[in-house]
């Protein structure tokens, strides 16, 4: 580093540009009379004596008198920590401004856009680790492994999870092995996708595929936002792939965390007059309080009906207001899927725990 450089340093460390000018000429000379100093910097001889008593003032120098004023540099020791301590805070600042710039704070009921890819994907592994219920998730076979691992913690808490795995023309899905304990149900969807992340109707992370022209990332937290990617993943990763991967098992007892899906295994049950004694959990849709109730599924209800009776019943149909009606010994429940009003209670996870026919 030269005088010039040198000097510029010490005036963004605080120094004026003739103290700085004066201690770098200083460190040269080692001890000089206030003349000699003036003489090799640019200093005005009327200003040199207040610039070092200045600099004598802040630690940088000591004078003495010795014909005339003379000054030498004091130890560095001072002027070192001062340094060090500017320059650790200008670290700690430019790391600071990253980070804020990388990933904005998130408050409630927000959507954020993000600059970097790599913020989405760390978000969106904080949340899965956070998971309590459910999550869907869309990945190419490479962000798979990036989040695999909170997958599997995750699953082993025992979060119901969709798995798409999305992929390019030819390119493999991981193998069987690597999939499994990672989910609840995978599916591979044969055409490249976005990154997509749903946790507890909740939060999404979502970021357009690898082959898109911009790189950004869309973070929401907004339940009703959140229930418009929902249908996103339903039928643009899901409904209509091939499935890779599941746990289910034709015996109960089953659990979903949608209640469309169990109305459509459900459904067929009823109309063979069969008895179905399930568990709901979910939320009571006045008080927002948790619930869990008891009984026998004794009716189901949806907009599609109308359409007509299909085996099974397409998405499309289940799209409107859908309900069912559970009888427990404490009285008739009306239970509704996610985002339910006019029902007394959202269900967020069904569980039918016996099937039996007269």
């Amino acid at each position: 580093m030269d005088d010039s450089e040198l000097t510029d340093v010490l005036e963004d460390a605080g120094l004026s540009p003739y103290q700085a000018e004066a201690y770098v000429a200083l460190l040269g000379l080692g001890t000089a009379s206030a003349t000699d100093i003036a003489d090799s910097c640019d200093v005005p001889d009327p200003r040199i004596y207040d610039v070092l008593r200045d600099l004598e003032t802040k630690g940088y120098i000591e004078t003495f008198q010795q014909d005339s004023l003379t000054a030498r540099a004091r130890n560095p020791d001072v002027v070192l920590e001062d340094l060090r301590s500017r320059s650790s805070k200008y670290l700690d600042a430019a790391e600071t401004i990253e980070e804020r710039w990388n990933q904005p704070e998130i408050s409630d009921h927000e959507v954020s856009i993000v600059k970097r890819f790599e913020t989405v994907v760390s978000r969106a592994r904080e949340l899965i680790e956070t998971a309590e219920n459910q999550i869907q998730v869309g990945v190419d076979p490479e962000q798979f492994y990036a989040v695999r691992e909170e997958l599997i913690a995750a699953h082993e808490r025992g979060v119901n999870i969709k798995l798409s795995i999305c992929t390019s023309p030819g390119e493999e899905v991981p193998p069987l092995s690597d999939i499994e304990g990672t989910c609840t149900e995978a599916r591979n969807r044969e055409i490249p996708a976005p990154f997509f992340v749903l946790v507890d109707r909740t939060w999404t992370c979502f970021a357009p595929h690898h082959d898109s022209v911009n790189e950004y990332g869309v973070l929401v937290k907004d339940r009703t936002h959140t229930y418009i990617f929902h249908w996103f993943f339903l039928t643009c990763l899901w409904e209509i792939w091939d499935t890779l991967y599941t746990e289910r098992t034709p015996e109960t007892p089953t659990t979903y965390v949608d209640l469309r899906h169990a109305v459509r295994d459900i459904e067929p049950l009823l109309n063979e007059e069969a008895t179905i004694e399930a568990v709901i959990e979910g939320y009571d849709t006045e008080t927002k309080e948790s619930v869990e109730v008891t009984g026998r599924v004794t009716d189901i209800d949806y907009t599609g009906s109308s359409i007509g009776r299909k085996d099974p019943v397409p998405l499309a149909q289940l799209a409107g207001r859908i309900s069912a009606t559970l009888v427990t010994d404490d009285g008739t429940y009306e239970i509704g899927g996610w985002g339910a009003v006019i029902e007394e209670i959202e269900a967020t996870e069904i569980t039918i725990t016996n099937v039996q026919y007269e």
